[in-house]
């Protein structure tokens, strides 16, 4: 006689969770932030430039202003007298009015009072022409792009001293522990702010649902995630305290690591209940937080790289299984699966979900992997 195995609780897949979360989620108000607060956010929606930079010619480097024509057969054989005084501009200056080139230092010589050049030049040799960094008529920064520092330096070349941008908040319960914090809360409050968002707060409670379903009415935000107490042990109540709010829509999400998840609604506000271990936590930040910031923030899909794979990928069919993986030259090496060994973590490139409905993937397949590091664009 064979014993039937206990079956647990029906899982939620991913993207019904996600569903649940994101389902008339709508992106934050546009505010504008100091240049300084601007990294990392996702910008909103700028009007086009009425002038392209720079404004005016600047000189590109140090040097003597010159109309090229005036330069014609010039050589260090045979240089050229110049009539009256040449105008020395230094790199960034406008150009004089009828300069169109910069010529270096060492090609200008005086014999007492006689200016002579010893090259000719073209037209547009060492000048930065109107125009050329960004053209009129262009938004400094795309909508939904996040900002970045070649971004801030434009927004500094145009004189500005704030950008438009849609910064999310959202706020940590640490569930996971009453000392004020975890690695596994300062880790999901890193990678928040990372993304644009601002942390309004940390709130350490204790282990039971009524406390839970407290911090819960605290401090508003547009986003609240909650660190540990997820699973079905004894002293595992976060779950519980949804409910107490009528927050609750999943627990337990087809996910590994991170099947102990949970997700609701308080009120329009989006919640996340993410395990306390901290390989389950990324997952479930990587799969569902982060997607709902993403709309918050109004920004534009993620892009990835798509690579064949080094070797084989085997998943459970039924779970969507987070997979890490590492760039070897123009391949996807998988590091692990389903357990993130903390190791592993730190030196994986990239990411990779395989769907629920998938036994995984062969060697040589090629798939498309979101970046764990700046290298990749994102």
């Amino acid at each position: 006689m064979t014993t039937a195995r206990p079956q647990g609780p029906a899982l939620t897949g991913v993207e019904a969770a996600l569903a649940r979360l994101l389902d008339g989620l709508e992106p934050v108000a546009p505010e504008e932030v100091p240049l300084a607060e601007a990294l990392g956010c996702v910008a909103a929606g700028m009007p086009p430039l009425a002038r392209g930079l720079p404004e005016t010619d600047e000189a590109e480097a140090d040097g003597w202003a010159f109309a090229a024509g005036d330069l014609v057969g010039a050589s260090s054989y045979s240089p050229l007298p110049v009539a009256g005084e040449p105008f020395w501009v230094e790199a960034g200056q406008p150009m004089p009015r009828g300069c169109d080139c910069v010529v270096e230092p060492g090609l200008v010589e005086t014999v007492d009072t006689l200016v002579q050049v010893l090259a000719d030049a073209v037209p547009g040799q060492g000048v930065r022409r109107a125009g050329q960094d960004i053209a009129a008529g262009q938004p400094l920064v795309a909508a939904g792009r996040t900002i970045s520092p070649y971004d801030l330096l434009l927004a500094r070349r145009a004189g500005l001293e704030r950008l438009p941008v849609r910064r999310p908040s959202f706020r940590i319960i640490d569930v996971a522990a009453t000392d004020g914090g975890t690695a596994t809360t300062e880790l999901i409050s890193e990678l928040g702010r990372a993304v644009g968002a601002l942390l309004v707060g940390i709130e350490a409670v204790a282990r039971d649902a009524v406390s839970i379903a407290e911090a819960l009415d605290a401090e508003p935000a547009d986003l609240v995630l909650l660190v540990g107490g997820t699973g079905q042990g004894r002293r595992d109540e976060t779950a519980m305290g949804l409910t107490q709010r009528h927050a609750l829509a999943a627990h337990g999400i087809a996910l590994e690591p991170g099947r102990s998840a949970a997700v609701g609604r308080l009120g329009p506000t989006p919640v996340v209940a993410l395990p306390g271990a901290p390989d389950q936590a990324l997952a479930v930040w990587l799969t569902l937080a982060l997607p709902a910031l993403d709309r918050l923030s109004a920004r534009l899909p993620r892009r990835g790289l798509s690579l064949p794979l080094a070797r084989k990928i085997a998943s459970i069919v039924g779970v969507t299984e987070i997979v890490l993986l590492k760039r070897e030259n123009v391949a996807w090496l998988p590091l692990t699966t389903g357990v993130l060994p903390l190791q592993c973590i730190a030196e994986a490139d990239a990411w990779l979900a395989v769907p629920a409905d998938s036994e995984g993937f062969s060697a040589g397949t090629e798939v498309t992997a979101f970046p764990l590091r700046d290298w990749i664009a994102s």
